[in-house]
Parts: structure tokens; C-alpha cells; sequence
């Protein structure tokens, strides 16, 4: 009996576990109750109309009211929250801008973060964990407080434009506060971790004996690592390239306190929207289809890779 079972096949053995299920039944549970949950109730608002009223919409549908609730909720279904985004160039303006400031600073987060994660998987095994904790060093401070040392820094008076001129690169302050230059620069400082992290993980389990075997096969050390290195560490790429521009997309504290008039971010918009306008229909609107927009390419994107890997297996 012990040789059978010890022969079995993993999947078979995980099977016949009585708990097997709960390992699943409880991450998947957390995530219906605090993502699918609040998702529906915001795509309900989205297809109310605004009222003057506590809450500013009027509800259409009641989960107490039975079948009657649904009946008359069909009556006063309405997209015209949806259409609106549509009509105005605000809403499409700011969708474009913000994923145009995500691209670029996801683009810099990795020219920045890939030299540092392949400085630290290359650095002594004693001095990689203290290498890991200075990257996540800023966590320690709050967010807020990070981001309102940067106007400090990048103001006119600020400590940027006092070095610059007392080495005599510049002969008048710059102007960099309040505009997009200002967003990237906080952006990436603030996303560098996120970036960092995942690439440490995917260069760290890197064999070194592969570059040992290309180097005696004659291949140049720059050559060897677009072949070798690179490829190896694509994974730690999408992830870190996931991690910033998903949350980049939706930013709204790093805009408003570093942007200027000109940076029109969907994060901006949607707290403008909630809170100044007190339109909850259309900033639910404005929720959705942000998140159908960030949605929908990784599912996409993750049905092609998994469909390649089981091309190549």
C-alpha cells in the first residue's frame, strides 16, 4: 500500500487530499469578497442617474425589493454615463494621457531598475540581503511624505535647482515643477521597488554556467547578455513591467501634487468626478472602463503565453 501510494502520481495524491480545496477555496473567496464584490456594486452605480440626494444617485436595484426590484431596474437601466464619456474630451483625453505617462515611466522604472536588480543578483551573497532591504528602505516613510519631499527638491528654490547652479550647469532656475517631467520623475522614484524586486527574483536563480558556456563558445560579454541573461530574466520583466503600470494608470497623488494643468490624469478625473462633482454614476463609469482597459490586455496577454508554453512543452 505504501509503494502504491509513494508511486502515485503528484496529481493523484493532491486529489485525495480532503483539504486540497480549502488551499484554493480561501485566496479565491478573498478575492470575490474584496475585488468581484465592490466591482458589482460600482458597475450598479455606473448605470444610475445622478440625484441630489445621500447617496447623490438614485438606486435601480434593490436587493430586498424580490422580483419587483429587477422588473423596474430593467426599466431604468441607462448607459447614458458610459455614452457621455464618449462625448466629452476630457474623459478620452485623460484615458490617453494616462496610459501614454504609464507607458514612459514603466518604459524608465526599467532602464533605471534593471542595472540596479542586475548589480544586486551579481553582488556577494552577504551583501544581497542588505542590498534588498535599501530597496525597500522607502516603504519605511509614508507615501505622501515621499512625494511632498520632491517638491522640495524640484521647486525653483528647491534643492535641484541650488546644485545645479552652484556647479554652473544652469544660469537661472529651472522650471520643473508642475509638469510632466516632475510626474516621471516621482513615478519612478516611487515604482523603482516594484521594478527592482521582481527583476532581483529572476536574475538571482540565474545558472551562472550558462554565461561560463557562452563565453567559451566565443560569444562577447554584451552579446551574452541580450542572449542569455536577457532572456532569462523576461519574466522578472513583465512582472515588474505589470506592477508599475498597472497602479501608474490609475495614480492620482503624484499628478496632483507634481503635475501641472496639462497633466490630465484618469486618477485626477475620477477623484474630481467622486468628490468635487459628487457624480457617482459617471465616476463609476470612469472606474470601469478604466479597469476594463487594464483587464482585458492581461487576460489577453496571459491566454498567449500560456497557449506558447504548451506549444513548446
Amino acid at each position: 500500500m505504501t509503494a502504491a501510494a509513494d508511486t502515485a502520481p503528484p496529481a493523484a495524491r493532491q486529489r485525495s487530499h480532503p483539504l486540497a480545496w480549502l488551499v484554493v477555496a480561501i485566496p479565491y473567496a478573498w478575492l470575490a469578497f474584496f475585488f468581484l464584490v465592490p466591482f458589482f456594486i460600482v458597475l450598479k452605480i455606473s448605470f444610475s442617474t445622478s440625484a441630489i440626494a445621500q447617496p447623490p444617485y438614485t438606486p435601480i436595484i434593490d436587493i430586498f425589493g424580490g422580483l419587483g426590484s429587477i422588473f423596474s431596474a430593467l426599466r431604468e437601466f441607462t448607459t447614458d454615463n458610459y455614452v457621455f464619456l464618449t462625448e466629452d474630451s476630457l474623459y478620452w483625453r485623460s484615458y490617453l494621457q494616462s496610459l501614454e505617462i504609464a507607458a514612459i515611466s514603466t518604459f524608465l522604472t526599467l532602464l533605471v531598475g534593471y542595472p540596479m536588480a542586475y548589480g544586486m543578483a551579481r553582488a556577494s551573497r552577504a551583501w544581497r540581503p542588505m542590498l534588498v532591504m535599501l530597496v525597500i528602505l522607502p516603504f519605511w516613510t509614508s507615501f505622501l511624505i515621499r512625494v511632498y519631499a520632491w517638491i522640495g527638491i524640484l521647486k525653483k528654490e528647491g534643492l535641484l535647482n541650488q546644485f545645479l547652479l552652484w556647479i554652473g550647469v544652469i544660469h537661472e532656475p529651472l522650471t520643473i515643477l508642475n509638469t510632466n517631467l516632475a510626474v516621471y520623475i516621482g513615478i519612478v522614484y516611487s515604482y523603482l521597488p516594484f521594478m527592482v524586486l521582481p527583476l532581483y527574483a529572476a536574475l538571482e536563480k540565474m545558472d551562472d554556467t550558462l554565461l561560463e558556456a557562452a563565453q567559451d563558445l566565443g560569444c562577447p560579454p554584451i552579446q551574452a547578455f541580450w542572449k542569455v541573461t536577457f532572456p532569462l530574466s523576461l519574466p522578472g520583466v513583465v512582472a515588474g513591467c505589470f506592477l508599475v503600470f498597472i497602479p501608474v494608470t490609475g495614480e492620482f497623488v503624484i499628478p496632483d501634487l507634481l503635475g501641472g494643468t496639462d497633466t490630465v490624469m484618469i486618477g485626477k478625473t475620477l477623484w474630481n468626478e467622486f468628490f468635487s462633482n459628487r457624480d457617482w454614476p459617471l465616476a463609476s463609469a470612469v472606474a470601469v472602463v478604466l479597469l476594463l482597459l487594464l483587464v482585458v490586455p492581461i487576460v489577453v496577454f496571459q491566454n498567449q503565453e500560456r497557449k506558447q508554453q504548451e506549444r513548446e512543452s
